[in-house]
């Protein structure tokens, strides 16, 4: 390739993501200040009691689903955060694990609990089969009880997700507006025990949960995996299994409901808290399962352009999300070091008119300049999300792009070739076991950790 192509494909290739991510960003201040909320909200909520606040006279009766795969070593915890409302009903779908998960679930029930137990060789086909058998159940329940599925809201949780307290007051409201389909709440990572850890949390809740507002402007939010509600008329009207057997079952549902012409939305005053992973080579396998059915839910652009539902800016919208991984990932993963390599070899003459020690220090400010001006604004996002975060901290997480670059390097070309090989299995993320405080409050995480060897135990196979 010659110099001036690269340039033009870098161009391309930068302008595509400047737009696409700044602009979402853009949006998701404006729509912060629309909605007259500070940018730390919920930065020190208290999880674990969802229900409280909630009012006696809204008309929604909530049905939580939670997927259970050996989930012994959290599910406890997550059963008392979920239960204790008279208008909740918790289904624990426990998919055929090998441990004492249905057992310990049961065991920390008052009464508003059902396990449903799904066994071999039914069991163990993905998450989104999981959630379609938990669904038949909430239908069956809703027509013996007789409720209205327009006021029924399905909650999809993680084993080890707990909702901050009061979330249900704030998230039930938007249901008042018959088009919202969806909402999915931000996410935090409670187990901010080092800066493994801490990256994950800043790409939650300083880049994601800000960017998730701007798509809600749009009504194109994204929905998640942990955290997410939905109507049930809505998840009714796509069919019997809305969710998909994809790696990605969630942005399928997203894109699916969006397509119809449900609203997404998003409540930035609530949130929902999980384990991240303590491991890179942990996190490098979960994001590649991410990133294949990101890729593979590309084949649905179209669909969106199609709709007679969706606004041309959501319509964009989608599209510049889906596209992320082939116009951006996987082209600059070979255009960044084709550009630092010449901007390296070429340094010298590019700088020559000063001398010595003063060349290479000028070629490092501009490169740093061009490199890394993103990180002021990454820096600046994680001392207004997180408060109480060290400013060192917030720096140094600001700054991770080269490190959030390399994961995705790897990640989407791994990805790319399990496409290409038709694979399509994944592991689950294995727990960790935990104190039963679940979020560690940011003045506190910025000390070391109180167990002897500072990490968390991974929970033993059962």
């Amino acid at each position: 390739m010659t110099w001036p192509a690269f340039s033009a494909v870098a161009l391309v290739v930068i302008c595509f993501a400047a737009a696409y991510s700044g602009g979402v960003m853009f949006l998701g201040l404006l729509e912060w200040r629309r909605r007259g909320l500070a940018l730390p909200t919920q930065s020190d909520a208290q999880y674990g009691h969802p229900h409280l606040d909630r009012s006696d006279q809204d008309p929604y009766w909530v049905y939580y689903l939670v997927p259970c795969l050996n989930e012994a070593a959290v599910i406890q915890p997550t059963v008392r955060g979920l239960t204790g409302d008279r208008r909740s009903t918790l289904i624990v779908i426990d998919d055929g694990s090998d441990d004492a998960t249905g057992e310990l679930a049961r065991a920390a029930d008052d009464g508003q609990l059902v396990v449903l137990r799904r066994e071999l060789p039914d069991a163990r086909k993905g998450k989104g089969a999981a959630l379609n058998a938990g669904l038949a159940l909430v239908r069956r329940l809703v027509a013996e009880r007789g409720q209205q599925p327009a006021q029924v809201i399905v909650c999809v949780m993680d084993a080890d997700g707990r909702l901050s307290d009061g979330a249900l007051a704030r998230v039930l409201p938007h249901f008042d507006d018959p088009r919202v389909g969806g909402l999915q709440l931000p996410v935090r990572i409670r187990n901010r025990t080092s800066m493994l850890l801490w990256y994950q949390d800043y790409c939650f809740w300083a880049l994601a949960a800000v960017s998730q507002v701007g798509r809600a402007r749009l009504r194109t939010a994204s929905l998640g995996g942990n955290g997410q509600f939905s109507r049930l008329s809505a998840l009714n009207g796509v069919g019997a299994e809305p969710w998909s057997p994809s790696l990605t079952e969630d942005l399928d549902l997203a894109i699916t409901l969006a397509v119809q012409g449900w609203h997404l939305e998003t409540e930035p005053s609530a949130s929902v808290n999980q384990q991240g992973v303590d491991s890179m080579r942990r996190l490098l396998k979960q994001r590649v399962r991410w990133y294949q059915g990101h890729m593979t839910a590309g084949r649905r652009i179209g669909e969106a352009w199609r709709s007679p539902h969706l606004s041309n800016a959501g319509a964009l919208e989608i599209a510049g999300y889906l596209l992320i991984p082939w116009v951006v990932d996987l082209p600059w993963s070979i255009l960044f070091h084709i550009g630092w390599y010449r901007f390296v070899t070429r340094a010298p003459e590019l700088f020559s008119f000063v001398d010595g020690w003063v060349s290479g220090l000028a070629g490092g400010l501009v490169w740093y300049a061009l490199s890394f001006l993103p990180c002021l604004l990454g820096t600046w996002l994680c001392l207004r999300r997180s408060r109480g975060i060290a400013r060192w901290r917030a720096f140094v997480l600001g700054h991770n792009f080269l490190l959030m670059n390399y994961i995705a390097f790897v990640c989407v070309w791994r990805a790319l070739f399990r496409i290409l090989l038709r694979k399509d299995g994944w592991a689950k993320t294995v727990r960790l076991d935990e104190p039963e405080a679940a979020e560690i409050p940011a003045q506190a995480a910025d000390r070391p950790a109180s167990h002897p060897t500072g990490r968390h135990r991974a929970a033993p196979r059962r």
